[in-house]
């Protein structure tokens, strides 16, 4: 599995062209010439980026969906809009493609931040708001999703 750990700040030249970071590519040194996966967020307005591998993991999960139940047709589709092949050029930049661009409100300034197999690609304004939220209780959401693990649980 990648594991990825670290947040990068970087900015979107004007054909939408991001520099991948040198520590960004440290991490993903493994998997970088298998390619990636760009794709839509299902929770919020930004984009997931996916090592191959990792890909193909989540879509093995979403390919068991029975395809006769018309809500597992309607998710799929949702899901898969707007994925895309992706791979790093020869100066280490990735293509973000217009389309997801626009759909994560992605102009200039951008923030590249992990969430453990894949990264998220935040417009970077949206994502400070969404970080600093103060609506949401943090030391609360954190004692309800990770309070029931103990140390040593496997």
């Amino acid at each position: 599995m990648t594991v990825l750990t670290y947040t990068y700040e970087c900015r979107v030249d004007e054909k939408g062209r991001v520099l991948v970071p040198g520590g960004l590519k440290k991490e993903l040194a493994e998997v970088l010439h298998e390619g990636f996966v760009i794709k839509r967020s299902i929770f919020r307005e930004c984009l997931e980026l996916y090592p191959l591998r990792e890909w193909e993991k989540e879509v093995s999960v979403v390919n068991r969906l029975n395809r006769f139940v018309r809500k597992n047709v309607e998710f799929i589709r949702k899901f898969m809009a707007g994925v895309k092949p992706l791979e790093l050029d020869g100066s280490g930049r990735i293509l973000i493609p217009r389309d997801l661009m626009a759909f994560a409100g992605i102009e200039r300034d951008i923030v590249l931040t992990s969430q453990i197999n894949k990264i998220e690609i935040w417009n970077k304004e949206k994502y400070e708001s969404v970080v600093g939220d103060k609506e949401v209780d943090f030391a609360a959401l954190a004692e309800d999703v990770m309070g029931g693990i103990n140390s040593g649980d496997e």
